[in-house]
């Protein structure tokens, strides 16, 4: 697989998100399947694994430590502290004690001595960006970090941290039905040479093409309280669907990696981080980063899909209100 620039780093064009083996979309899989796709992925020649101290409050980090700390000098390494389980609940919290503790448990989980990248999962409000970010310099400097990221932040925020200590990526949800990032953050990304990570690409499995009915999902899956994906606006997302599959087949390739295809071709400091608990989903992914869009097939989709034309806002109220993106 080519490969990008990630802060220090040199990683696979596309990594993978490890959250859902253990993490939002209802029951994880089995051990024995998270433990494959991890070696699969890594064996096929993905060199970026995010994870973060939230994903199963724990059990992400346990997985990805036990399955993948063998093979340590071949991948980047990202986690995520700032936001973590407390007493069964999810809880934002970035005060420099609290990343300081999270980061030591993190390395125990993860088997390792240093996290490559090393992300604020969400801003505090009640805690300054440059407290947080600060105390997550410590570590660059206690030889705990490599490299430090943010998540879910908008373009002035970015500058605010990146003045305290240089900030390596910046990590947002971003495909073809989300388009945010492109307000601000993804000018800015190039403006300080920072990596922009596209968590979601594949819109939460929608791009993906097998997801047609959502009256089913399992009752811990976070897409039910997603807008999106309410009955009535994922009929009419439905539609936007079934016109990008025809793109994808003129292209004989799966709707997948067409969806990385076109985050790749939006600039070549965007590295995407699809995830899956399966195998035969994971190859979809491999090929994105060598498919070449005409400028005629990439006007076509990006008529398709953006801000006026998909139903319902990517995160319902309340959890909008936790992050600091700049919005449509």
């Amino acid at each position: 697989m080519k490969t990008r620039r990630l802060g220090p780093f040199s990683a696979s064009a596309i990594g993978l998100g490890c959250m859902n083996l253990s993490h939002a979309y209802g029951l994880p899989p089995p051990a024995d399947q998270a433990e494959r796709l991890l070696l699969s992925a890594l064996d096929q020649g993905i060199t970026l694994f995010d994870t973060a101290a939230l994903y199963g409050f724990g059990t992400n980090e346990t997985l990805v430590g036990r399955v993948l700390a063998p093979h340590r000098q071949r991948f980047v390494l990202a986690s995520k502290c700032g936001m973590q389980g407390v007493n069964g609940q999810r809880v934002i919290d970035g005060r420099p004690a609290t990343l300081r503790a999270s980061c030591e448990a993190s390395l125990q989980r993860l088997r390792t001595d240093v996290i490559d990248l090393l992300y604020l999962h969400r801003m505090d409000p009640a805690v300054p960006i440059e407290d947080s970010v600060g105390a997550m310099a410590d570590l660059v400097l206690a030889g705990k970090v490599r490299a430090l990221g943010l998540s879910e932040v908008s373009a002035a925020t970015l500058r605010r941290a990146h003045a305290v200590h240089p900030i390596a990526a910046l990590q947002t949800e971003y495909s073809l039905w989300t388009r945010n990032p492109e307000i601000a953050v993804l000018q800015t990304c190039r403006e300080l040479g920072t990596a922009f990570v596209a968590f979601s690409p594949l819109a939460r499995g929608f791009l993906g093409g097998a997801l047609r009915d959502v009256s089913n999902l399992e009752a811990k899956d976070i897409r039910r309280n997603m807008p999106r994906f309410s009955p009535e606006n994922y009929a009419h997302n439905l539609q936007l669907l079934q016109a990008f599959e025809l793109e994808a087949a003129a292209l004989d390739c799966p709707p997948a990696r067409l969806a990385l295809a076109w985050l790749l071709s939006q600039g070549e400091h965007i590295i995407p981080i699809p995830g899956t608990t399966r195998e035969d989903h994971l190859m979809e992914f491999f090929g994105a980063d060598t498919l070449v869009l005409s400028a005629p097939t990439l006007a076509r989709l990006n008529a398709l899909m953006h801000p006026n034309t998909v139903a319902g806002p990517r995160y319902n109220a309340a959890t909008q209100a936790e992050i600091d993106t700049e919005e449509f």
